[in-house]
């Protein structure tokens, strides 16, 4: 019991150190830059979003002159959706309306497909992806070009502000950052250009529109449900530069708006994000030691006699890392003394994702079905 506290704790300290320094020293995008040269394509992809375009439409326009054309591709949507585009139609010119059927050719998934359809017609140097509840800061999209131009980037991301109201938002939605955080040591991205350290949130991604061509744009990525991250990744394979910045100053999204909300998303993304069942189950298994188990180790040790202390140690340095990335991001502080219980759902929504994919039901999302690593 002793040895796999020690391993809990050299884990847990291990990626406690990667939080801490990606909470200290992860560049940020901050706002404030000059207007850009060149033109620039906002695009939005929308399937049942009437709700959310408003507001997505809004802090588009809030960029001023920046924008040279703002596409919203309406993905077969059975709302309002095409309604709301076509009222802004009529406000500014620069915004135009893309129909789809809904319809997906063999081997795409929805989101990687309507980015691709809306790249198809834009006509900027560079294209903005934003999703639908993603809201751009005031000078939001001058800064993230000016961060490409800084850090010679062609696909630069902005990791956005997460915008939690419930309880089930404070709860669970900060592991989203605790699980990149703890694993991504964001410096290293700056002096190696392996592709593997391609990461991305598929809320605001920026590229060059030259190098986005080149690389085959989305149909490099068709299949993948985890588009965003496998972009970066293809564009790094491609010899580009992708990186991923602190954009919470100029981005923020409120992704899920209830436990249930929360388990869907989660659920879509869990088992398909792993290329191999070997990488799942290795996550898995490094959470539930690292993370999960050290309080009730911890206690059940010391009932029992033996020594705590390796289990302390290990559950110290998740709060302390929790607690580093939640003061970085202005997560609830009260929320950092639930991380256990916290971790603990997410291993169950591992495993109820793993079972839908295995079980060949398939995970559902936007009135779609996936299965394997996402292809509808």
């Amino acid at each position: 019991m002793t040895t796999l506290g020690l391993v809990a704790a050299g884990l847990a300290l291990a990626t406690g150190l990667v939080a801490v320094l990606n909470a200290l020293v992860w560049r940020r995008v901050r706002p404030g830059a000059p207007l850009p040269a060149g033109t620039v394509s906002v695009l939005i992809p929308a399937r049942d979003e009437e709700h959310n375009l408003p507001l997505a439409l809004e802090s588009a326009l809030a960029q001023g002159r920046v924008p040279t054309e703002i596409l919203v591709y309406d993905d077969g949507s059975t709302d309002g959706t095409a309604a709301v585009v076509d009222q802004f139609t009529v406000r500014d010119p620069r915004i135009r309306l893309v129909s789809g059927s809904g319809e997906l050719p063999p081997g795409w998934c929805g989101k990687p497909h309507a980015l691709a359809q809306l790249a198809a017609q834009a006509r900027g140097d560079w294209l903005l992806f934003l999703d639908a509840d993603t809201r751009l800061g005031v000078g939001g999209l001058a800064a993230l070009i000016a961060a490409a131009e800084e850090n010679r980037s062609d696909l630069v991301s902005a990791w956005p502000r997460l915008e939690m109201f419930g309880w089930a938002e404070r709860f669970l939605l900060p592991l989203l950052n605790f699980v990149t955080l703890t694993l991504y040591p964001t410096p290293v991205q700056f002096y190696r250009r392996d592709a593997a350290l391609g990461l991305a949130h598929g809320a605001c991604i920026l590229v060059r529109a030259s190098a986005y061509r080149a690389v085959g744009g989305h149909g490099a990525v068709r299949g993948e449900i985890f588009e965003d991250t496998a972009l970066a990744r293809a564009f790094r394979a491609a010899r580009f530069a992708a990186h991923c910045l602190d954009g919470q100053d100029v981005a923020r999204v409120r992704m899920y708006d209830s436990f249930g909300a929360i388990w869907a998303g989660f659920r879509k993304n869990f088992r398909p994000g792993f290329r191999r069942g070997v990488s799942f189950w290795l996550f898995q298994l490094f959470h539930l030691l690292a993370f999960v188990a050290p309080a009730p180790a911890a206690l059940g040790s010391w009932w029992a006699g033996g020594d705590p202390r390796p289990w302390l140690v290990a559950l110290a340095a998740g709060l302390v890392a929790r607690l580093a990335l939640a003061l970085r991001f202005g997560h609830p502080v009260k929320s950092v003394l639930l991380h256990p219980a916290a971790e603990a759902v997410m291993v169950a929504l591992g495993l109820a994702s793993w079972w839908a994919v295995t079980s060949g039901r398939g995970v559902d999302w936007k009135a779609r079905t996936y299965s394997g690593r996402g292809a509808a």
